[in-house]
């Protein structure tokens, strides 16, 4: 075993641990289920789920339903807290309602994607080591967790408001985003279609705004999210509010603009338009 698959090792209980005491948290207040905290039920489906996918995936040296995996989950996890939730109200339904079309619309584009290009080169070094491979699932399930817990817990919580501004402020937001979100992407893959664009980069219609504005839009509509939560959020259930957070520093610091930027950088750095571009329009939030 070499030093990457032993860190992997090491790393595999941690994450079980974030995910239990995240699960606890959020289910202070919660529902049950012959006894279990529905929250945490929600959580355990979601790594479940993705172990399940994992073992075919692993055999088959395959990442092409890792994407799709994740927006099951969400829809999974999301019916499961409804269905079961102590006293399904507007803002359960709302919630469950927002994640739910986001979860269809990304999964079935990202699995479009990856069914196009054939492959993720994300996943090359990962595949062959079994832990390395199983962690990235398991980060998925937490990725799922973190995302969707102020969502989960507002319609686990045994506390119940009406519909109240925070609702329809949540609701605005969340619209803003989803629709910034589907119009980048949108914009993305027709130029990329474009056999005349081929070995360009983007920095038109709101690419031309912001240099990220697909991940703008994510987080905003997480934030519409948390807002619509707000108001039934009690002691450790604020540990929900890591939801947007989560979502930024994701977006912002490790997986999401970081890696782009790197990439863009090496295969346009130094080229006169790619520059200036770069220099004009900024990172995440767009210009007006």
């Amino acid at each position: 075993m070499n030093e990457a698959d032993r860190n992997a090792l090491i790393t595999f209980p941690v994450l079980i641990v974030i995910g239990v005491l995240v699960a606890w948290a959020g289910s202070q207040g919660g529902g049950l289920i012959a006894g279990i905290p529905l929250f945490a039920l929600s959580v355990g489906l979601a790594f479940v789920i993705q172990w399940l996918v994992f073992l075919p995936a692993y055999w088959q040296q395959t990442e092409k339903f890792f994407d799709l995996t994740g927006s099951l989950t969400y829809i999974s996890v999301t019916i499961l807290a409804l269905l079961f939730s102590p006293a399904a109200d507007a803002r359960s339904l709302l919630l469950a309602a927002l994640v739910i079309i986001w979860a269809v619309r990304l999964g079935s584009f990202l699995y479009s994607r990856i069914h196009k290009a054939g492959k993720d080169d994300r996943f090359d070094e990962l595949k062959p080591s079994f832990f390395r491979f199983l962690n990235v699932w398991t980060i998925q399930a937490l990725w799922v967790t973190f995302t969707a817990a102020a969502a989960l817990v507002a319609i686990t919580t045994t506390t119940r408001k009406e519909l109240d501004i925070f609702a329809i402020v949540g609701l605005l937001a969340w619209a803003i985003g989803f629709g910034i979100e589907v119009m980048a992407d949108s914009q993305k893959s027709r130029f990329n279609a474009d056999p005349a664009n081929k070995g360009k980069f983007i920095s038109t219609g709101l690419w031309s705004r912001s240099r990220h504005p697909n991940y703008f839009g994510e987080i905003v509509l997480w934030v519409g999210v948390a807002l619509i939560a707000l108001p039934v959020l009690q002691g450790w259930q604020w540990v929900a509010l890591i939801s947007p957070l989560f979502v930024t520093l994701l977006l912002t610091r490790v997986s999401g603009v970081p890696l782009l930027e790197a990439k863009a950088d090496k295969k346009w750095g130094g080229q006169k338009a790619y520059e200036a571009y770069k220099k004009n329009t900024p990172v995440l939030i767009p210009r007006l």
